[in-house]
């Protein structure tokens, strides 16, 4: 059988409130420009709003006028979306749970995953979502991929529970050494 080889996410869809609230949080307080808009094709009382969610993805809602916020937790049963993460920068990283906070927006605080960093918070339609940081940045010629899947073949050759940074740090030097080896060997 051949395979229906995938290249990335296209982008994600959720059912949101209405333009107004989505607009606000989206765009307004998580940075995502807001970068089209038209009609949903198959359902047209609903409009169909395009975010950049900050790498050139997208990320877009179904929205209606009559539709209003509702904050229950989305259900995390099979099947359903658990969290949508997005990535932050270091430095974005470290305001995160102060401007959430601000704005009255409850969120988890600074949570260590060993090999990045996140906070998680409720859009304001029950949505958990996610700020990330990942701890390393991949060597050149290489992805985060390519880092994490050697982190875990060291974690698993140790006998390790989860991802630490020395396992980041040892596949990191494994990485760049194959990609440059030196002419003198010990």
């Amino acid at each position: 059988m051949t395979k229906l080889q995938a290249q990335g996410v296209h982008h994600i869809t959720f059912v949101g409130s209405n333009r107004e609230a989505t607009i606000e949080f989206y765009q307004d307080l998580l940075g995502m420009p807001l970068v089209f808009e038209q009609p949903n094709l198959d359902v047209p009382e609903e409009n169909h709003l395009y975010f950049d969610a900050g790498d050139g993805r997208l990320i877009t809602f179904f929205v209606r006028p009559t539709r209003q916020n509702d904050s229950t937790p989305n259900p995390q049963d099979i099947g359903n979306l658990h969290h949508l993460a997005f990535t932050v920068s270091k430095a974005t990283y470290n305001q995160v749970a102060k401007r959430l906070r601000e704005r009255g927006i409850p969120n988890t605080g600074p949570i260590d995953r060993g090999f990045m960093d996140s906070i998680y918070f409720r859009d304001p339609n029950g949505q958990l979502l996610e700020m990330a940081c990942y701890k390393f940045v991949p060597p050149e010629g290489y992805t985060y991929v390519d880092v994490l899947r050697r982190a875990h073949e060291l974690r698993v050759a140790a006998g390790d529970y989860n991802i630490n940074e020395t396992h980041l740090a040892d596949a990191i030097a494994e990485l760049t050494e194959h990609k440059s080896p030196s002419l003198v060997t010990e």
